[in-house]
C-alpha cells in the first residue's frame, strides 16, 4: 500500500494566534501551502523576507497572517492607536481589494481595523477612513503616495510593510512611487516582498531597502513555470471562427467559472457582447470601464452570479478566484510570462484546470515565443475550427454542442452596454 502524503502544517502548529486560526477555520483554511509553511516562522519573528510563488500558491496568506498576528500582539509593535501598523502596497485596485477583503477574513476575531484604498474611487471617503483610524491599510501605489503627501496617511508608524506582486507593478511602472512610499518609512519596521517572478530591478530594490532579506522559493527553480494541475490545450484558430469555438468550449463538460482574456479592451467589450448575444451569462472587466462597472462585474463573478469573464491582462491581475475551471486564451498573450499570469488562474489551490489557446494565423510567432520561453513542446499548434471533431474530443464537448445556449442577453461591461 504506497504511503500516504504527510499533510501541511497546520496554521496553529506554526505559531499563529488562535483567533487568527479560528477566523480561517469558519473560511475552511486550517493547512498551510507550500510558501505559507516556508515563510510564516521568519516571518512571525519579523525577518525581512522575499517570497516568490507562483499565482495562486497562497502569497496573500503567507505574508497577511504574519502581518496580522504581529501588529496583533508583538512586542516590537506600537500598540494600536488608529494610525496604521501594517502596509500593503498592490498592484492594481482588483488585487488590493482581494487582499482587503482576505486580511479581513482572516481578522474578525481580531480588534483590527483593515481599509483599502486605490484610484477611481472619492479621496472623501477613504480620508473619512483614514480620520476614523485604521489599523492596517491596503492599496495601490498611486493613491497611496497622494494621501500621504497630503498628510491623511500617517506611515510613522508602520512595522510591517509587504510589497505584493513586485514584478507586476515594475510592469506598470510604479516603482519611482513605490520608492518615495518606502523612503517615508524612516524608522527601523519589517518588509516582505512577495512575487511570482524575481526581475532584476525588483531584487535591485529590495537589496536597496530590505534588511539582509532571506529569499524564500516555493518550488525548485528549475520547475515548469506553469501549474502541474493545469491541463494546457493550444490549436490553431481562424479569427472569423475563435467566437464560434469559444461558444464550444464553454459549453464542455464539467465547465465552472471560466476567464476568458483578449489583448485588447475593445476585444473584451465586444467578445462579451457576442457571447451574451449566444445565450451565455456572461460580464467584462477592462480599461474602458469606470471602477464602479469593473467591480459590479468583479463582485458579480465572485458570486457566480456571471459564470463567464472577459478580461484584458492588467484588469484581470487581482482576480483571486480560487475555483476557476477554465482560462481561455481568445487571443495569444504577448509573452510567455503574461501566458504564465493568465493560466495561472485555472488550477490553483489544489484544483484542476484547462488553460485553452486559440492561436491566429497572425500570432504564431508569438506563440513560438512563448512555446520556446517555456518549453511546452507544441510548436506547431494544430488547425482546428468549431466543427472539428478534435476540439470536442479534447475538451469533453457534447456531439449536441449548438452555436447558441439560450436567448439573448445583456452583458455587464459590454460595448452595447455603454452606448446611449
Amino acid at each position: 500500500m504506497p504511503a500516504q502524503p504527510t499533510p501541511s502544517p497546520t496554521f496553529a502548529e506554526l505559531g499563529v494566534a488562535v483567533e487568527i486560526c479560528e477566523a480561517l477555520a469558519e473560511i475552511g483554511i486550517v493547512h498551510t501551502f507550500a510558501i505559507q509553511e516556508l515563510t510564516l516562522p521568519l516571518a512571525l519573528d519579523g525577518k525581512d523576507l522575499i517570497g516568490q510563488a507562483r499565482t495562486g500558491m497562497g502569497k496573500t496568506y503567507g505574508y497577511g497572517v504574519p502581518l496580522l498576528d504581529r501588529v496583533f500582539d508583538s512586542a516590537d509593535v506600537a500598540e494600536l492607536d488608529g494610525t496604521p501598523r501594517g502596509l500593503v502596497i498592490a498592484p492594481t485596485r482588483e488585487l488590493a481589494v482581494q487582499v482587503g477583503d482576505d486580511l479581513a477574513a482572516a481578522a474578525t476575531r481580531l480588534p483590527i481595523r483593515v481599509t483599502t484604498i486605490y484610484g477611481g474611487r472619492p479621496y472623501e471617503e477613504q480620508i473619512a477612513a483614514l480620520e476614523a483610524g485604521v489599523d492596517v491599510v491596503v492599496g495601490t501605489p498611486g493613491r497611496l503616495l497622494d494621501l500621504h503627501r497630503q498628510g491623511h496617511l500617517q506611515l510613522d508608524r508602520v512595522a510591517v510593510l509587504v510589497l505584493d506582486e513586485a514584478d507586476e507593478m515594475l510592469d506598470l511602472g510604479f516603482l519611482p512611487d513605490i520608492e518615495a512610499l518606502v523612503e517615508a518609512l524612516t524608522h527601523e519596521h519589517q518588509t516582505l516582498l512577495f512575487s511570482a517572478t524575481m526581475p532584476g530591478p525588483i531584487l535591485t530594490l529590495a537589496r536597496s531597502f530590505m534588511d539582509r532579506p532571506i529569499h524564500i522559493r516555493a518550488e525548485d527553480p528549475g520547475e515548469s513555470a506553469t501549474h502541474d494541475s493545469t491541463e494546457q490545450v493550444v490549436f490553431q484558430s481562424h479569427r472569423m471562427d475563435k467566437a464560434a469555438v469559444v461558444s464550444k468550449i464553454l459549453q464542455a463538460r464539467g465547465r465552472g467559472r471560466t476567464i476568458v482574456f483578449t489583448r485588447t479592451k475593445r476585444s473584451a467589450a465586444e467578445l462579451a457582447d457576442d457571447l451574451a448575444e449566444l445565450g451565455f451569462s456572461v460580464g467584462a472587466v477592462h480599461g474602458d470601464m469606470g471602477q464602479p462597472a469593473r467591480e459590479k462585474s468583479l463582485s458579480a463573478f465572485r458570486e457566480g452570479t456571471v459564470e463567464i469573464l472577459v478580461a484584458t491582462d492588467v484588469a484581470a491581475r487581482g482576480i483571486d478566484v480560487d475555483d476557476v475551471t477554465h482560462v481561455i486564451n481568445y487571443q495569444t498573450p504577448d509573452d510567455p510570462m503574461t501566458y504564465v499570469h493568465r493560466i495561472g488562474r485555472t488550477g490553483r489551490a489544489g484544483h484542476q484546470g484547462i488553460a485553452v489557446t486559440l492561436v491566429g494565423y497572425d500570432e504564431l510567432l508569438k506563440w513560438k515565443v512563448i512555446n520556446d520561453e517555456l518549453g511546452l513542446d507544441v510548436p506547431e499548434p494544430p488547425q482546428w475550427f468549431s466543427s472539428s471533431p478534435e476540439l470536442h474530443q479534447a475538451l469533453d464537448i457534447p456531439e449536441s454542442a449548438g452555436k447558441r445556449v439560450g436567448r439573448a442577453r445583456k452583458a455587464v461591461g459590454g460595448a452595447r452596454s455603454r452606448r446611449r
